[in-house]
């Protein structure tokens, strides 16, 4: 069983608690989700079975959109309504003084991570630091804001809000910025996660969905397939005589001139130049592809068959 589920997480539970309950559903132990969402969070969470572990990196590269709610005037230690309140105000900023603060937070930023957060701070996570009563000087984190929007304020302290971004974003960590930018500290309340690249929220299923799937013997109508999973980049097919040579790691060369099934000069490559491989008619992997005087070379990164 080899391939991605779009699972729908549910509050309470953590990206890890999900991971868990579908090693032992499924009886497989290469199990993998696609970038950690808060456990008082809810929504897509792609989770990589078997082979496709693999590809979790291209997954978890891709652009993130979520629904957010902030209350101002609190500020708590875990950023969320989860924590305790460090500092509290009562000096609410009207709707003209958001909007303008809010059109700040675009473009490339920096950003520090939340103390309670599973950042990895040398060799350890940073809510384990946080635990202890430590405070680390970490450094911030370059992401990028593609959209930051609000949807509804209900004056005097909350406010409703859409975010597009990089993957690495923390949204807590964005309602600590703002707030603190607007005078008055902030929580995050409410958090749905409704986009991970091709992945979306209509197209999830619930854990019980799930067990309900593999009861049936119908996974391979929820799975979607490894090369299907990375369909972003560019494919090429190829005779089945290259297969052994690019499954043995051997760098392939071919021409303009030469009749390999693809014509080399329309092959769009991507700015990290990855391709997805098939060898008569079959996914074998991802690979490297060279563009060289009159052809291109390719190298597989990694073998999926």
């Amino acid at each position: 069983m080899n391939g991605v589920i779009n699972i729908l997480k549910p509050p309470g539970l953590t990206s890890h608690d999900v991971v868990a309950y579908l090693r032992r559903l499924l009886k497989i132990k290469k199990v993998g989700h696609t970038g950690t969402l808060d456990p008082g969070a809810a929504g897509v969470l792609p989770v990589c079975i078997g082979k496709a572990t693999r590809l979790s990196s291209y997954i978890t590269d891709e652009t993130k959109e979520y629904r957010c709610e902030m209350v101002l005037g609190p500020e708590t230690d875990t950023l969320d309504s989860y924590g305790e309140i460090l500092s509290t105000s009562n000096q609410y900023p009207d709707l003209k003084t958001i909007q303008q603060v809010f059109s700040e937070f675009s473009g490339e930023l920096t950003q520090y991570p939340p103390a309670y957060s599973a950042v990895k701070y040398k060799g350890k996570k940073l809510y384990e630091y946080a635990r202890e009563g430590q405070e680390l000087n970490i450094p911030p984190r370059k992401i990028v804001i593609y959209r930051n929007e609000i949807i509804k304020f209900t004056a005097p302290d909350r406010i409703l809000f859409e975010v597009v971004c990089s993957k690495g974003t923390y949204i807590r960590s964005l309602c600590r910025d703002i707030g603190r930018k607007l005078g008055c500290g902030a929580y995050m309340s409410f958090l749905l996660r409704y986009r991970t690249g091709k992945y979306r929220l209509e197209n999830s299923y619930t854990l019980d969905e799930v067990r309900q799937f593999f009861e049936k013997g119908e996974m391979e109508k929820i799975i979607i397939p490894m090369d299907q999973a990375v369909d972003k980049l560019p494919g090429i097919e190829l005779s089945h005589r290259y297969r052994q040579k690019l499954v043995n790691g051997n760098t392939v060369c071919f021409s303009n001139e030469e009749n390999v099934g693809i014509l080399i000069s329309h092959i769009h490559l991507g700015s990290d130049n990855m391709v997805r491989i098939y060898c008569g008619g079959q996914f074998i992997g991802i690979a490297a592809a060279e563009p060289v005087e009159n052809g291109l070379c390719i190298k597989m990164k990694k073998v999926l068959v």
